[in-house]
C-alpha cells in the first residue's frame, strides 16, 4: 500500500501550522489540487486531528505576484498585454528570509526570482559571466547572496543580492553534475552535491576556495548512490538526499556520518523516488517524493510524523 491519502499522527513541536511552498514538486501538486477543491478544503491531517498544514496558494508565473496598477491597465489597453513569464522546467525552489522565492528553471536557462513582499519578478543569470545554461540548485545566505548550480556548465555561480555576478566555483574537472547546494553561514561554507561523483564538495563562501569533500559511491554509511539535494539545519548538521539508496543521510559540518533513515518501498516512511529535502527551524525534515507525489515529514530521529499530497 502506498502512503497516498493516508495520515500519520502528528508529532510537531511548537505551533507549526502553515506551509506555503516546500519545493517545486509540492508547488505543482497544490496547483493541481486547487483546480479540484476549494483552497480552504486543502488541509492535513483531516479532522478530527488538528490541521498542521494548510494550502495557501500556488505560484506559476510572474502574474501571480506582480502588482497591477491603474497605469498598467491603461498601458495594456493601448499596447496590449506583454508576455507573462511562466515556469517552464523548474527543478529547485528556495525562499529566503525576506520572502523572495528563487526557482532554478532549466527551461528558461536562468533563475526566476519571485519577490513576493515587493510584488516584483525578474530573471537572474541570463547573460554575462554569470550566465546559466541548465540551473539545477539554488539557495541564499544571510546577506542575501544567491547561489546556483549549473549541470551543463559543471559549475556553481554566486551573485549578490541584486543578481550581479560575484564569482564562480568549479575549475575544470571539479564537478561532473553539481545539483544540490546549501550554505552554512556560521562556518562560511558552501556544500554542493555532485550526483555523478556521488559525493559532496565543500568550499568557503567568501572566495569559493575548495576545502574538502566527503562521500563515494556505495550503500554503506557515508556512501552515496546518485545523491541529489541537500539541506543544513540551524545547528550545522548536513542532510543529503541519497536518492537511489532511497534514504536520507545526516552528517556533521565536517562530513562525519551521524545517522540515516528511509529505505525503498511503498510503506510509511519509505521512499520510491525521493528528490527534494528541507529542514525547518524546529528540526522537522521534509522529503518530496516524485513517485508518491507527496511530502513526508520526519522528526530529527527519522520518525515519520505526517505526510500529505497524492
Amino acid at each position: 500500500m502506498t502512503p497516498e491519502g493516508r495520515q500519520v499522527n502528528s508529532g510537531f513541536k511548537g505551533n507549526f501550522r502553515i506551509l506555503l511552498i516546500l519545493g517545486v514538486s509540492l508547488a505543482l501538486f497544490v496547483s493541481a489540487c486547487a483546480t479540484a477543491k476549494k483552497p480552504e478544503d486543502l488541509i492535513w491531517p483531516l479532522p478530527p486531528d488538528e490541521p498542521r498544514i494548510k494550502y495557501l496558494k500556488s505560484i506559476s508565473s510572474a502574474a501571480d505576484i506582480e502588482k497591477r496598477s491603474f497605469f498598467t491597465g491603461i498601458r495594456e489597453f493601448l499596447m496590449g498585454k506583454k508576455p507573462v513569464a511562466r515556469l517552464a522546467k523548474p527543478y529547485a525552489v528556495h525562499v529566503d528570509r525576506e520572502g523572495r522565492m528563487f526557482v532554478a528553471d532549466s527551461g528558461w536557462q536562468s533563475l526566476l526570482e519571485f519577490n513576493i513582499p515587493a510584488n516584483e519578478f525578474r530573471f537572474i543569470g541570463l547573460d554575462g559571466p554569470g550566465v546559466l545554461t541548465k540551473p539545477r540548485g539554488v539557495t541564499t545566505d544571510s546577506e542575501g547572496r544567491i547561489y546556483a548550480t549549473d549541470v551543463s556548465q559543471n559549475r556553481a555561480v554566486v551573485y549578490d543580492r541584486n543578481g550581479n555576478f560575484l564569482f564562480a566555483i568549479g575549475e575544470r574537472g571539479r564537478f561532473d553534475q553539481p545539483v544540490g547546494i546549501a550554505v552554512n553561514d556560521n562556518l562560511q561554507r558552501i556544500y554542493i552535491v555532485d550526483t555523478k561523483k556521488h559525493n559532496v564538495s565543500v568550499f568557503d563562501s567568501v572566495q569559493g576556495k575548495f576545502l574538502f569533500e566527503f562521500g563515494e559511491r556505495g550503500d554503506e554509511d557515508g556512501q552515496f548512490n546518485w545523491p541529489t539535494n541537500i539541506a543544513i539545519d540551524k545547528t550545522g548538521q548536513v542532510y543529503v538526499m541519497d536518492t537511489f539508496n532511497f534514504r536520507v543521510q545526516i552528517f556533521d559540518a565536517d562530513g562525519g556520518f551521524i545517522n540515516k533513515f528511509g529505505g525503498p518501498g511503498t510503506g510509511f516512511g519509505s521512499f520510491a523516488k525521493p528528490k527534494g529535502i528541507a529542514v525547518d527551524s524546529e528540526g522537522h525534515i521534509y522529503v518530496v517524493d516524485a513517485a508518491f507525489n507527496n511530502v513526508q515529514i520526519f522528526n530529527d530521529q527519522g520518525q515519520l510524523l505526517l505526510f500529505f499530497g497524492g
